[in-house]
């Protein structure tokens, strides 16, 4: 299930890694919050547009793919943080201890050898679109009013990378929890119950 974790943090190496990493992916998320933001903007801009002088804005439907990128791979690395990410915890929910931490570790090493994969993919792709020589360095662009799409290309290998050094941190505290025994880890997200999580919500909701 997805929802609000806890994520302890101490004076370690460990946890000082876990808080530089945060102000990047906060700063990620930030500009995929300004970018949904943005695509309202456009929305207002061609509709008013359309509808006062019957002129919509040229190449909108250009301009929301640019922008789409920054929606959905921006903020991947902070959900993965928080533990935000949809999941099922009616397995891991039910385990206490290193059995939980080994299975948590199971799950994060696996994850991460996806995004590798997924982060050599992606950057193929927009090699393959990126060129010095072509104008605006873009082999491909968009329909409508010619847009480069290797920038929104590029963010998607960079946005992996990012969630790769978090699954990494995430690997580091649980193998540590795991190999010390420990009950409350921190830089891993740990699992709250129901009230928890909404004593947290209300938290937020009040901040």
């Amino acid at each position: 299930m997805a929802g609000h974790s806890a994520v302890l943090e101490d004076g370690s190496l460990l946890s000082r890694l876990d808080q530089k990493l945060l102000k990047l992916e906060v700063f990620m998320a930030l500009l995929s919050g300004l970018a949904v933001f943005s695509i309202m903007v456009l929305a207002v801009i061609s509709v008013g547009g359309r509808n006062l002088f019957n002129a919509p804005l040229p190449g909108y439907v250009d301009w929301i793919e640019q922008v789409m990128p920054l929606l959905a791979f921006l903020g991947i690395a902070y959900v993965q943080r928080d533990g935000g990410h949809i999941r099922m915890d009616i397995v891991i929910g039910r385990l206490r201890g290193r059995a939980m931490w080994l299975a948590e570790l199971f799950s994060v090493v696996l994850v991460l050898l996806l995004m590798i994969a997924l982060v050599y993919g992606s950057w193929s792709h927009f090699l393959r679109s990126f060129d010095f020589a072509a104008p605006l360095w873009s082999r491909d662009s968009t329909i409508d009013i010619g847009l480069p799409i290797w920038p929104t290309k590029l963010l998607v290998p960079v946005s992996f990378s990012v969630l790769c050094l978090r699954l990494v941190l995430q690997i580091w505290g649980y193998g540590r929890a795991f190999i010390r025994g420990e009950t409350r880890p921190v830089a891993v997200p740990l699992i709250q119950d129901a009230a928890a999580q909404a004593a947290a919500e209300a938290d937020q909701l009040d901040g």
